[in-house]
């Protein structure tokens, strides 16, 4: 063991269960230390104990509502809540100069200024995806999509998670977007297509095309097919275990201890970002 001193970590969002994971997981990496589980007002998971309710002991770290004074004690957050709450964290994390990590997704591109202004005081990492994997998809997109030319290569992005998600498309399956258009330096924005219905004509060349499923347990599947004339490229990925998400994060955090202020990604954590 060395010397260096623990990351002391907050989990928000504590009592769900990717808060519950984010628990575990720093509880296994060495180098981070909970040390601090915050909720919602109102929450019936007030006042236990953070270790006891995601099932790896008394720790001795009751959950709370007051989100600042446990900013104020701790070196980063880590957030995988809804989007009005990340901003308000945000703000908080901004004002206490720690890190905060955000796997939110569904944020709008209002919520996303506010949280790049919190970046300029305090380092952000944020991202549609924490896991290593993904983010290695989202690099083979990004050179797929440029070597297979918009003429005559269409990218169709196809996603699948459990029923309780209530955003979509995914972040995952935005970030593979933005990957894609990246390779073809063009805006998602004016490429996208996310709904098709009735008689829509043929399709126009150049689009990214997105379709969501919902239903079951189901973590996560993401799959970028490449169609051309002939032949068909696909590229997947498929979590099964929401682990991985929580494992990326808690690195996240480490890495971004003594960051300056800024607004990264996980490709930045991973020294992927080409």
């Amino acid at each position: 063991m060395s010397g260096t001193p623990e990351m002391k970590l907050a989990v928000v969002g504590a009592g769900g269960r990717m808060g519950q994971t984010l628990i575990r997981a720093i509880q296994a990496i060495d180098g981070a230390v909970l040390a601090g589980a915050i909720e919602r007002p109102g929450s019936p998971h007030i006042g236990l104990d953070a270790g006891e309710l995601a099932g790896v002991g008394h720790l001795g770290i009751p959950v709370t509502d007051d989100a600042l004074s446990v900013f104020v004690g701790v070196e980063g957050v880590l957030d995988f809540t809804a989007p009005a709450a990340t901003v308000a964290f945000a703000e908080l994390a901004a004002q206490a100069r720690i890190v905060h990590v955000i796997g939110t997704t569904g944020c709008s591109p209002d919520d996303d200024a506010k949280i790049r202004a919190a970046a300029r005081h305090a380092a952000v990492i944020k991202s549609g995806n924490m896991s290593l994997g993904v983010n290695l998809l989202g690099v083979l997109v990004k050179q797929a999509a440029k070597a297979l030319g918009a003429d005559d290569f269409d990218i169709e992005i196809l996603e699948m998670h459990h029923k309780h998600k209530v955003d979509a498309p995914s972040g995952t399956a935005l970030l593979l977007g933005e990957a894609a258009v990246a390779g073809r330096n063009v805006s998602l924005a004016d490429h996208s297509v996310r709904v098709r219905d009735g008689h829509t004509g043929p399709r126009e060349d150049g689009t990214i095309g997105f379709a969501s499923l919902r239903g079951g347990s189901v973590v996560g599947d993401h799959s970028v097919i490449l169609a051309g004339p002939g032949e068909r490229i696909t590229l997947s990925h498929h979590a099964e275990d929401r682990t991985i998400f929580a494992r990326g994060a808690v690195k996240a955090a480490l890495w971004g201890k003594g960051r300056k202020p800024g607004l990264y990604s996980m490709l930045d954590v991973l020294g992927l970002n080409t």
